[in-house]
């Protein structure tokens, strides 16, 4: 559900589900997820120019994999990737909205109507030096959940970087507000 505010200034927020029609689009918008991404990874682009995406072909392969088109009216606005996590939570593996419409609501309106859009237990990670992300993920998740979110740190076993990590528990009464 979006607050007034959000929907008066972003119109229609959906998420549309991507499949292999789409997968391009996703693919398109992926590299520029990595390439605003590479300043707190340090990921570089091969040698063909492009950002690695390891797993972004599962998101079309497997029955468990989610990957959705964010739109804002009829423009295209960004994408998000979900998968399954530890403990049959839903993670968000990626997330991303264009800095054309970013602080115009659309991808609070995106995210909430993510989390809401399945009972359950979410996780969602980001890097805390990402100021923005580390902002934008705890108003959703508050705006979700109110304050009954936890937070984790992980390190990743491959990088060492750590992560902050948000649970949300979306019940039925959360399903039910929105």
């Amino acid at each position: 559900m979006q607050n007034n505010d959000s929907a008066r200034r972003c119109g229609s927020v959906t998420l549309r589900p991507a499949d292999i029609s789409t997968r391009l689009v996703v693919e398109r918008l992926g590299q520029l997820e990595r390439h605003e991404l590479s300043r707190f990874t340090g990921d570089l682009p091969g040698p063909d120019g492009q950002f690695d995406f390891p797993r972004l072909s599962r998101f079309f392969t497997d029955t468990d994999h989610h990957a959705y088109l964010i739109h804002s009216g009829e423009q295209l606005a960004g994408f998000c990737l979900v998968r399954p996590f530890d403990g049959g939570s839903s993670f968000i593996h990626s997330f991303f909205v264009v800095r054309a419409l970013r602080q115009r609501g659309v991808g609070l309106a995106a995210a909430t109507d993510l989390l809401r859009s399945r009972r359950g237990r979410w996780a969602i990670a980001f890097v805390e030096e990402n100021e923005p992300a580390a902002r934008f993920w705890r108003e959703v998740a508050t705006d979700v959940v109110g304050n009954s979110w936890t937070k984790e740190l992980r390190r990743a076993p491959n990088t060492g970087r750590t992560f902050t990590f948000l649970h949300v528990d979306v019940d039925r009464r959360e399903r039910d507000q929105s």
